[in-house]
């Protein structure tokens, strides 16, 4: 093998969803587990939510309250104030995502020899392999079908919707038919209550030698499944999945898999990472490549860490289409999802999508265009009904179907949380440095941003001087004097960051020095005596410096605003506060934030100090998958999405005229290349290779600029022209 792998494989089979390989098109997304003889397909929808009563929930009207809400905060009579914040008080969570069914396939066998189950990230096919048999399965993009080959003589297909946590009061109906010379296999979820949505369905069109057998199927040999979704809100439209069907009567595996690599494997191709890793290694199962950074948890393990890259991008692409990836991508083995599966907007959706832009997938950010043009409507509305104002307040959690603000209680005030639009809509901006595509549609939405701004300013003291209040530096609070948070504050600095961000860029867009004004009227950020930037520009506050979250250091990560070339005394105030903030539960996310934020203050071995806390706890399956604590407690995606973003920013970041390489060099990666990055300022990374002492890059601009690249080893000033490669060197 003389470069890197890019497939997971395993010789022992997963007899847990958890340990499921996993497949998906960005709609559809399939888990494949069991034994060779008794496989298990669990068959999921991004848009399976269950019905629980909020989908029309609404932002409460608190604009009335505001004036008394602000006198009590700037009281510090926070907890008052907290509790108006939160509406009526009753904590609402979202609709909550569910996995869908779990097809079966079944056959009477013996111990088999040669087993071997693997993922292959370039095709997205899931293979499992024995002496005498063969299943392949993938999910089109081009077809939008989940397909399965089966190719292991004598078995039975069949449906089961008894799934861990599924609610006793919904029901399933499965039934094998024979239609117009066609077996088909269905099933159907009823909804306990329908509100919104009716139910589910799936519906598998078998092709081969096949015979419905009671409520399943008998297969005698070859056989061909292709299965479609529906998640209809008023009745049943099997006849439209028939139709669907009906129309690949004669489809051959192969021809769909072919169109479905058009798509699938040029994106997944784009970028990649070599760190060296010798070939014996890259050969291990993926149980031995767990098992060497277990025995060895202080010290990165370079052949997992590779793989672990490649596998971040196949799952977010894979979870990425009719919607951005949610908590757990777009897979779930069970009906108890933690934090409903849905989109946490206030940390774990943009750190899942930190990977998008500068590991060259548009498919996510087009993704998450998506979910925000849905609902972009829906965060003018709670902009109006809380404050009165204009522009956009987006909800800290949707499921997808809607964005209002709902999620409101006395300890999570997030009717205070300002800077959540602003937050969302950054990755698209940040899609246009990279890129050079029109900003579109998003120009009107950062406009509409820096509205809310303006509109919820207010001033703080008598001297006439401006803040934010109420402000929430989601999800903690300055401590009281028993020692405890209490979120409703003064002046997030997330909150003027964010503020500072917007202005700037509508004064850009619209030419208007108001924008200008108003920016320059915002309160400075504020370092406390020990050095450190804080949490709140207001006197008197206390941080909980043991808390997962790090909203603080957003004008570090993602804005850049803080860096150590342009602000260095802010850029060592944060990494003070980077460093003393501690680290709770050890959340994937918290550790993640904080690996990103290192990396942007140019501190490589905090960078490696945060992955540790990620590979060496014991937080990812043996599909790759992620868990959100350490010793695999909580199926989510966060780690193995984000983890990409943070070896790259560790090795190469760009900003419009400036490039930095190995801006935080891991101790542990000293040689190994990276490829196809792309970076703000429309530079790409055709190829950066280093090793101890030297780094070398090949790089194509797509516009004509003047280029400051920097390293550790000196810097050099190029003027590069559209199109053509340069390299650059260090030490020349």
């Amino acid at each position: 093998m003389t470069g890197p792998v890019h497939r997971i494989w395993d010789a022992d089979a997963a007899t847990d969803w958890q340990d499921a390989l996993l497949a998906g098109n960005g709609e559809y997304g399939i888990m494949v587990h069991g034994e060779p003889y008794a496989e298990r397909v669990v068959v999921n929808h991004h848009r399976f939510v269950l019905p629980n009563g909020t989908h029309d929930a609404r932002a409460p009207h608190l604009a009335a309250l505001l004036p008394r809400i602000r006198r009590l905060v700037l009281a510090d009579r926070r907890v008052e104030a907290s509790r108006l914040l939160a509406g009526d008080g009753v904590l609402r969570w979202t609709q909550s995502f569910h996995p869908g069914f779990t097809l079966t396939i079944d056959a009477a066998g013996a111990p088999v020899g040669d087993y071997r189950r693997y993922t292959d990230f370039d095709t997205g096919e899931i293979v499992v392999r024995w002496a005498g048999g063969e299943r392949r399965s993938f999910v089109s993009r081009t077809d939008r079908l989940i397909v399965t080959r089966l190719d292991m003589g004598a078995c039975r297909v069949g449906v089961t919707g008894e799934l861990p946590g599924r609610p006793t009061e919904l029901s399933y109906a499965v039934s094998a038919y024979r239609h117009d010379g066609l077996v088909f296999l269905r099933v159907r979820g009823r909804y306990p209550t329908a509100g919104t949505a009716y139910g589910f369905e799936g519906l598998t069109l078998l092709r081969g030698a096949v015979e419905v057998d009671g409520d399943g199927v008998r297969v005698d040999g070859p056989a061909l499944l292709l299965t479609v979704l529906d998640r209809p809100q008023a009745r049943w439209r099997t006849g439209s999945l028939v139709r669907r069907l009906a129309g690949h009567r004669d489809a051959r595996y192969d021809d769909l898999l072919a169109r479905h690599t058009a798509r699938h494997t040029p994106a997944y191709r784009r970028v990649e990472l070599d760190l060296a890793v010798p070939a014996a290694q890259r050969a291990l199962p993926v149980g031995e490549l767990l098992a060497r950074q277990a025995a060895d948890p202080g010290t990165l393990d370079a052949a997992l860490l590779e793989r672990l890259f490649h596998a971040g991008r196949y799952l977010l692409l894979s979870a990425s289409g009719v919607l951005p990836p949610r908590l757990t991508g777009l897979w779930l083995g069970s009906w108890d999802a933690a934090w409903a599966g849905d989109f946490t907007t206030d940390a774990n959706l943009n750190l899942q999508l930190a990977s998008a832009n500068v590991a060259a997938l548009p498919e996510v950010t087009a993704a998450h265009t998506r979910l925000v043009r849905a609902q972009v409507e829906h965060w003018r509305r709670n902009a109006h009904a809380i404050y009165g104002a204009r522009g956009l307040l987006a909800p800290s959690r949707t499921d997808g179907e809607h964005g209002h603000l709902f999620h409101l209680h006395p300890d999570w005030p997030f009717a205070a949380w300002l800077p959540g639009a602003h937050w969302l809509l950054f990755p698209l901006y940040e899609r246009h440095l990279v890129t050079g595509e029109p900003l579109g549609e998003v120009a009107g939405w950062l406009v509409e941003v820096a509205e809310f701004f303006a509109d919820v300013l207010t001033t703080t003291a008598g001297d006439g001087t401006w803040g934010f209040v109420p402000s929430y530096s989601a999800e903690t609070g300055p401590l009281d004097a028993a020692g405890q948070a209490v979120p409703a504050a003064v002046n997030a600095t997330m909150d003027i960051a964010a503020a500072r961000h917007a202005f700037t860029v509508a004064a850009a867009l619209t030419g208007e020095q108001r924008w200008t004004r108003l920016a320059a009227r915002l309160p400075a950020y504020r370092v406390d005596a020990d050095g450190a930037l804080t949490e709140w520009a207001w006197p008197g506050y206390r941080a909980d410096e043991d808390h997962r979250h790090v909203s603080h250091l957003y004008p570090v990560w993602p804005l850049g605003e803080i860096n150590p070339e342009d602000t260095p005394e802010l850029a060592a105030a944060a990494h003070r506060a980077l460093r003393r903030r501690g680290d709770e539960n050890l959340s994937a996310h918290g550790s993640l934030h904080r690996a990103l934020a290192a990396a942007r203050l140019h501190d490589g071995p905090l960078v490696e100090a945060n992955l540790l806390k990620i590979v060496g706890n014991d937080m990812f399956f043996r599909s790759l998958m992620s868990a959100h604590n350490p010793g695999r407690v909580t199926y989510n995606a966060d780690a193995a999405h984000a983890l990409p973003a943070v070896l790259i920013e560790s090795l190469v970041q760009g900003r419009p005229g400036r490039l930095r390489l190995l801006p935080a060099p891991l101790p542990g990666l000293p040689r190994g290349a990276l490829r196809g990055v792309r970076c703000p300022g429309r530079i790409m990374v055709e190829e950066l290779r280093w090793r101890p002492g030297a780094v070398r890059a090949r790089l194509v601009s797509a516009v004509p600029q003047r280029l400051r690249v920097a390293s550790p080893y000196g810097t050099a000033i190029r003027q590069v022209s559209a199109g053509e490669p340069i390299v650059v060197s260090f030490p020349r």
